[in-house]
């Protein structure tokens, strides 16, 4: 719904459309954004050379010390010889100790979702939300609909990847250009066609929604 699908293989190693993704979502209770930032950041330096089939991740830390993280690679297969890696195990033992109360907990999806209309790269906010549907392939197809349309009513919307788990629920990223500009696109009254989707969506919805604000997002695609 948010945004449209287009090819953009050559853009920071995301994955072509039509192509499939895994996303690994990884998320717990940090204390110090800042030493997790250089988990992150070490990880790509020296770990992610050979990390076979991983496309990239999109990570942060919200204001209250939520720690979310979108990892892509090509298949369930890379993602598993990734984690098989002595080299990967042991600097997870490291990261892991960053994280509070149960730790680190993890949710796998092969069923994803990218659309891309800008250069997710450059997003200046990111937005992760998790929740249930009652009917994803519904949700599926209300968001590919009317593209051209949403990418109009909301240019501040530079792309998305949603995943969805077990028992209808899902996690979506989406990347704007600013959270200012996320805030006056979230105010704007949708054109009639458009606000009939939007209640749609809303009717799918089984609960609350949990929304992480990502102010600080962090981007990592190999080199």
């Amino acid at each position: 719904m948010w945004s449209r699908e287009v090819r953009f293989a050559d853009r920071a190693h995301w994955a072509e459309r039509g192509l499939p993704v895994f996303v690994q979502v990884i998320q717990g209770q940090v204390r110090d954004a800042g030493k997790a930032r250089e988990a992150i950041d070490q990880w790509e330096r020296d770990l992610a050379p050979g990390a076979d089939g991983w496309l990239g991740s999109t990570g942060g830390v919200t204001d209250d010390g939520k720690f979310i993280e979108l990892v892509r690679f090509e298949s369930a297969e890379a993602a598993r010889r990734n984690s098989a890696r002595p080299v990967q195990d042991r600097g997870w033992q490291q990261t892991s100790k960053l994280f509070t109360g149960g730790g680190a907990s993890f949710k796998d999806s092969d069923d994803v979702t990218v659309d891309v209309v800008g250069d997710p790269e450059r997003a200046g906010f990111v937005q992760v939300i998790q929740g249930r549907g009652s009917d994803p392939d519904r949700a599926r197809d209300l968001m590919q609909q009317d593209s051209d349309e949403w990418a109009a009513f909301r240019p501040d919307i530079v792309a998305s990847v949603a995943a969805l788990h077990d028992d209808g629920r899902y996690t979506m990223a989406m990347y704007f250009t600013s959270e200012a500009d996320a805030r006056e696109g979230e105010s704007k009254e949708p054109p009639p066609q458009l606000k009939e989707q939007m209640a749609e969506m809303d009717d799918l919805t089984v609960g609350e929604p949990e929304f992480f604000d990502i102010k600080k997002p962090w981007m990592h695609s190999p080199h």
